[in-house]
């Protein structure tokens, strides 16, 4: 698992907001979902093989969210604007230069639905894991709406307890098929990234979320992905989703957690499913996921830079402009994630670059 880099950035209205990235490759940017600790989630039982699996296939970047986790928890403004103005800070801040992937896993599937409105050029493609696009006070559903009140309550009252069994209400819904090592750790999990207080209150702010009358406006390609028993959201939301989104294809998994857990075959076609719709399975020949990012063109430069070719000799090996091959050189550094022509040879050689498989003119 590669390691992962930690930063912080200050926004607008004075938050320290904490981002982590790791993993190179296409770009993966995954929005705010509930509770998140970006290093304790790192090693956990419950959480673990999803870093593994994006950070192996992709530059994986994500954040805590305000009022949680290692972001600032003393703040006053967690609207669904504020929430959208985090995510685009995140992005300048990553200093993002090509098309990425939107990830939304649960409540983080209306920021990036909202994001990918907005900002049409810069989203590829959207997956939405475990999402919706209501929340449960918008959806017709007085039974669903007392019920979700009444954990919220128990919250205020419970949750920073020593008894866990306040927190095991909400962590039942989540990981019902979870062993007593991982429901041991996501009730520690709810300690460590929040105040009863904001837990409480980012939980209760997910009653009013609603982006039905965006979804329409979607222009990128999108994957919907749900677990046909999921309890925390009802799988009716994910079908919901994938008949309003103009482009998009549906996937139902065959499982009850909200969080698919490493040993159950949901994982396994979730895995599958991403890397289909991305694209960026990894090839036979045993090379790393990452160069699926290149162009036909820019394999061939790298593939000359291994080679200890500088820019001038590449240029004429290509019979093209020194311009044309800086152009290459720095889009071939961004995909790759790497700053220097060090960086590129020593990370073609560990990751099993398989060289210039086709030429281009």
């Amino acid at each position: 698992m590669s390691s992962q880099r930690i930063r912080y950035l200050r926004t607008a209205d004075s938050v320290q907001l904490a981002w982590a990235e790791a993993g190179t490759g296409p770009v993966v940017v995954k929005g705010p979902n509930w509770l998140t600790h970006l290093e304790y989630e790192w090693e956990s039982p419950v959480w673990r093989h999803w870093m593994q699996f994006f950070s192996r296939h992709f530059r994986f970047i994500r954040y805590d969210e305000r009022g949680c986790g290692m972001t600032d928890w003393d703040v006053a403004d967690i609207s669904p604007e504020r929430q959208l103005t985090d995510l685009s800070d995140v992005i300048a801040a990553a200093d993002i230069r090509e098309p990425f992937t939107l990830l939304g896993i649960s409540q983080g599937g209306a920021p990036c639905v909202r994001y990918a409105v907005e900002h049409p050029e810069r989203v590829a493609r959207l997956i939405l894991y475990g999402a919706y696009a209501q929340g449960w006070a918008r959806r017709s559903d007085p039974a669903a709406a007392h019920e979700y009140d009444s954990i919220t309550a128990l919250m205020r009252a419970g949750w920073g307890r020593n008894n866990p069994v306040f927190r095991q209400v909400f962590t039942s819904r989540f990981v019902p098929d979870a062993t007593d090592e991982q429901i041991a750790w996501f009730n520690n999990l709810c300690l460590k990234t929040a105040s009863a207080a904001n837990a409480a209150a980012l939980f209760s702010s997910r009653s009013g979320i609603d982006v039905v009358d965006l979804l329409g406006r979607v222009r990128a390609p999108t994957l919907v992905l749900h677990a046909r028993e999921d309890a925390a959201v009802p799988l009716s939301q994910g079908h919901f989703l994938a008949s309003r989104l103009p482009n998009a294809q549906f996937v139902e998994l065959d499982s009850r957690n909200h969080i698919l857990l490493e040993h159950e075959p949901a994982w396994g076609r979730f895995c599958e499913a991403v890397l289909d719709f991305t694209g960026v399975a990894a090839s036979a020949d045993g090379e790393d996921a990452a160069f699926g990012a290149l162009s036909a063109r820019e394999r061939e430069v790298l593939y000359l830079i291994t080679e200890g070719l500088g820019n001038a000799e590449i240029a004429d090996r290509l019979t093209i402009s020194d311009k044309t091959v800086r152009n290459h050189v720095s889009n071939v550094f961004d995909k790759l994630g790497v700053w220097s022509r060090a960086q590129a040879i020593v990370f073609a050689r560990d990751r099993g670059f398989a060289g210039a498989k086709s030429r281009s003119t």
